[in-house]
């Protein structure tokens, strides 16, 4: 017990010494001060927060993360066919690649694919 607590009381001083170290050598200046900042979306972050911004832009990227998920589900599909049953692959993806129709339909229905600005 007092061993674990050596040990956790030496990595912490390490730990401390080592952050004290880079904050001592960095070469941070004012210059750099413009790169450090967080740049999200096209908006300064030092500005006033309730800026409006496009409604659509926030769909448009809404649909591209559906669909990056989805592709990422789809993957494991490919090494699946060889495990399994080839009409139960099939229904799956049929049933999988329907549900992204169908999802891609409703987008194009509300309009939510025409970039008009």
């Amino acid at each position: 017990m007092i061993l674990m607590f050596y040990l956790s009381l030496i990595f912490s001083l390490i730990s401390f010494i080592l952050m004290m170290l880079s904050l001592i050598l960095s070469k941070k200046s004012f210059m750099d001060q413009e790169k450090c900042s967080p740049f999200e979306c096209g908006f300064d972050p030092k500005s006033i927060a309730r800026i409006p911004f496009s409604l659509h832009f926030f769909l448009i990227t809404m649909i591209f993360l559906i669909f990056d998920v989805e592709i990422a589900l789809i993957f494991p599909m490919i090494p699946l066919f060889k495990m399994v049953n080839f009409i139960i692959w099939c229904k799956v993806s049929f049933f999988f690649i329907l549900m992204l129709l169908i999802g891609l339909y409703h987008e194009w229905n509300q309009n939510m694919l025409n970039w008009i600005i």
